[in-house]
């Protein structure tokens, strides 16, 4: 298929190693220019280009860049197919993307999202931390392989997301409608959990959407105490536990 992927940061670098590799034709874009997109997100055979270009023709386009961004990129959209899968890798941070009044009434990210396009979008690879999307891929059938849960509200948005996330090395968990996709936002039990398919299917239901932000909240501090200002993914192993602590706990 070919693949434009706006953001090359550490998830939308991945991306673009893994989807390249897989064999379809990537097109990277940042908000710098190609000239500086790392040479490092290239190696399997993605292309720098603009951000036009980027989203010019193709089969799926993948969105990857900061929350707060997604309104400056939607002019760009005005004249993509609507039969282009979109797919939304972002997640909403208000001490990062400022308080969005919408959002904090509890409209889903992902709703959100589709309004500042103005088209249908599919959310994944929004719940899974940088380092294991980078590391911890299996291929399909492995034991133990770590589950990254979906949503949509297109069968075509399903069907082609649910392909990408396998051949990036994950089973595709199946969250529901872009109305319940809050599920799978920061502070749900399924948000940077690294669970398999049937320990996602055990604790989906059990997210309790009032608490979510508070939990997402409580975890940002614990990172910045940790990190201070650092720039640096943390570590795994502590981000997973973390996680676990703070959003699976009822």
């Amino acid at each position: 298929m070919k693949i434009g992927i706006l953001g090359v940061g550490h998830i939308g670098k991945t991306l673009a190693l893994k989807l390249a590799k897989a064999g379809h034709e990537v097109a990277v874009a940042n908000s710098r220019g190609p000239e500086h997109i790392d040479a490092e997100a290239l190696v399997t055979g993605a292309k720098p280009v603009t951000a036009q270009q980027a989203i010019e023709n193709k089969e799926v386009i993948i969105l990857s860049i900061p929350f707060n961004r997604i309104p400056d990129v939607g002019p760009l959209f005005a004249a993509v197919s609507e039969e282009t899968i979109v797919i939304d890798t972002s997640n909403y941070y208000p001490h990062r993307d400022g308080v969005i009044d919408s959002i904090e009434a509890g409209l889903a990210e992902s709703l959100w999202v589709m309004k500042q396009l103005g088209r249908p979008v599919a959310k994944a690879w929004n719940a899974i931390g940088s380092h294991s999307f980078e590391t911890n891929g299996k291929p399909a059938g492995s034991p133990n392989r770590i589950a990254i849960p979906i949503a949509s509200d297109r069968d075509s948005d399903e069907k082609i997301t649910m392909q990408l996330v396998d051949e990036t090395g994950f089973d595709a968990f199946n969250t529901g409608s872009l109305a319940d996709s809050w599920r799978q936002q920061p502070g749900a039990p399924v948000y940077c959990t690294d669970l398999t398919m049937q320990e996602m299917l055990a604790v989906i239901d059990t997210a309790e959407r009032e608490r979510l932000p508070k939990r997402r909240d409580l975890a940002v501090s614990a990172m910045t105490e940790r990190m201070g200002d650092s720039s640096t993914n943390p570590d795994n192993n502590y981000s997973v536990r973390l996680s676990r602590v703070l959003y699976m706990q009822s």
